[in-house]
């Protein structure tokens, strides 16, 4: 039977950066996906990184071209009123941001595990991950015939609906779930953006979200019903919201242009406790969901591979297993503040579905502090610009 060191479950952003950390370190991994390469390198996802999140790319040679197309911005404007007041984020908390999308982060991981020609396959779905207590058994099939790979641990980094984590046996696992009553209705669109930087509107109609993703390409966002359905957004109507939230008295028109991706997508907090069973490993979105208003999902990913492959060093240096038993708190103290400040976010910049008059007032009022208070906006780019990386991970 195949054997390696670290059985890595996913081919995202967290499952490769994990495989490419750990290569460094000396440690073996297969990385297997379930997907095609072609659908990996073309889903479209988040695209803000953080600056911790560049440099730990940058550190270990991974950001050559995310350094020369990005784009590096150093606030955020809150558009509300009609008024837009931005948030000088790099002044505040001394760290920028960078949008670089994140199939485009894919595809230069996916190039630089195949150019080490170490295991990534594709095509790859795991049917059972086993034993996680003892000596770890993942079962995959390839090329029409199912693979058993034994190994010394496993990292599920296979997202929210993966095998990883449906394989620990029930009750060993607390999940802890919280579902907003918003959905995002999502378009990229072939336009230049019309701000240079991320704009969130919060409007009497909902929120709304303008971001870029390339200097000709936007993406932007509408605060819909769960179950909204898509049929009812032909472009026209995209627009025409999207020109309505985003208004404002002066200096701003809203770019249109071509629609080449579109859909919805409820708005949910989840996690995880612990982020561990045996030596089975959670991290990403396998392990908690953010809502995207605070952008922390890929920078909380990043994260956590930091820590595990950290951890698995000592462990396979010297037999230090204390960064494996500690993997769980220090990243769930991370995710906890994350899924606070983006709740936060959310609560304040969306209007509930029953919003009473008293309710909408305290919501303007918060923003309205924010706005104009050094100490609010302060904490508010702390958060948002992310916090340092836990101490003793690089």
């Amino acid at each position: 039977m195949p054997r390696t060191q670290v059985a890595i479950v996913g081919a995202g952003p967290a499952g490769l950066l994990l495989a490419h950390l750990l290569r460094l370190r000396g440690i073996d991994s297969v990385v297997l996906e379930r997907q095609s390469r072609e659908h990996v390198e073309r889903r479209i996802r988040a695209g803000v990184l953080e600056q911790g999140s560049v440099d730990l790319l940058a550190s270990v040679g991974l950001a050559d071209r995310l350094l020369a197309q990005r784009l590096v911005h150093t606030g955020v404007e809150l558009l509300f009123d009609g008024t837009g007041h931005r948030i000088p984020l790099t002044e505040l908390a001394g760290r920028e941001l960078t949008i670089y999308g994140q199939h485009e982060l894919v595809k230069d991981l996916v190039a630089a595990r195949l150019a080490t020609g170490e295991p990534l396959l594709f095509d790859a779905p795991v049917v059972a991950v086993e034993d996680h207590t003892g000596s770890p058994v993942v079962r995959y099939v390839h090329e029409g015939r199912e693979v058993e790979l034994r190994c010394d641990f496993v990292a599920g980094c296979d997202g929210y609906h993966g095998v990883s984590r449906a394989s620990v046996p029930a009750g060993a696992l607390t999940a802890i779930d919280h579902a907003y009553p918003y959905a995002w209705l999502g378009v990229l669109a072939n336009v230049a953006p019309s701000s240079a930087e991320l704009v969130y509107a919060a409007h009497e109609r909902g929120f709304a979200l303008h971001s870029m993703r390339s200097p000709t390409v936007t993406r932007l966002y509408l605060q819909v019903a769960p179950d909204e359905d898509l049929a009812s957004w032909p472009d026209s109507r995209v627009w025409t919201e999207l020109g309505t939230r985003l208004a404002r008295g002066s200096g701003f028109a809203l770019r249109t242009g071509e629609i080449v991706d579109k859909a919805v997508t409820a708005l949910r907090g989840f996690v995880v406790e612990p982020m561990r069973h045996g030596r089975l490993f959670l991290a990403g979105d396998a392990a908690h969901i953010v809502p995207a208003t605070g952008a922390k999902g890929l920078n909380l990913a990043v994260v956590d591979v930091a820590v595990l492959a950290s951890a698995l060093s000592r462990y396979y240096a010297d037999g230090d297993e204390s960064g494996l038993d500690s993997y769980s708190a220090t990243c769930l103290s991370r995710v906890w503040r994350a899924q606070h400040f983006s709740w936060w976010m959310t609560s304040m910049l969306h209007r509930p579905p029953d919003e009473d008059p008293f309710a909408r007032r305290l919501r303007l009022s918060q923003l309205r502090y924010l706005t104009s208070s050094h100490a609010a906006a302060t904490s508010f780019a702390e958060n948002y610009v992310g916090l340092p990386f836990p101490e003793g991970v690089p």
